[in-house]
């Protein structure tokens, strides 16, 4: 019986990498304001935090949404040649901006956040830096 049951485990395991592993078509990612750190981001509903990775198939769309208090400009750091559009200012409340990746590679982003919309906005600690790697297969 725990002879089955282990062999359940691997192989449950196993999918369950696998799954995470396999290349996306399309992915969304959106930025919140949060108390401590300021903001963060989550991909396709996952856990929030500060720094994402995501494999992307060849020619996909990234769609990330700013539903933060301030601005946030996204920036490439590295990777082949892309331009981004001139909405990856995300300069206004829920502005969105998509992103297609038509190169295989490794990318690399942050963003640059601006000041608050409103006044009065509590944060605990220092402000995350909002990074990504994104890989295309």
């Amino acid at each position: 019986m725990s002879r089955t049951l282990s062999v359940l485990v691997v192989a449950g395991t196993s999918l369950l990498l696998a799954a995470t592993a396999t290349p996306q078509a399309s992915t969304t990612l959106t930025i919140r304001h949060q108390l401590r750190g300021c903001h963060s981001w989550s991909l396709n509903g996952g856990a929030y935090k500060p720094a994402q990775a995501v494999t992307l198939t060849q020619g996909a769309t990234l769609t990330i949404v700013n539903n933060d208090v301030m601005p946030h400009k996204l920036v490439k750091l590295s990777g082949p040649a892309l331009t981004l559009p001139s909405s990856a200012n995300m300069n206004h409340s829920a502005a969105t901006t998509h992103v297609k990746f038509s190169k295989a590679g490794v990318y690399k982003f942050m963003t640059k956040a601006g000041e608050d919309y409103m006044k009065g906005v509590k944060t605990i600690g220092a402000d995350n830096i909002l990074r990504l790697r994104v890989t295309v297969r």
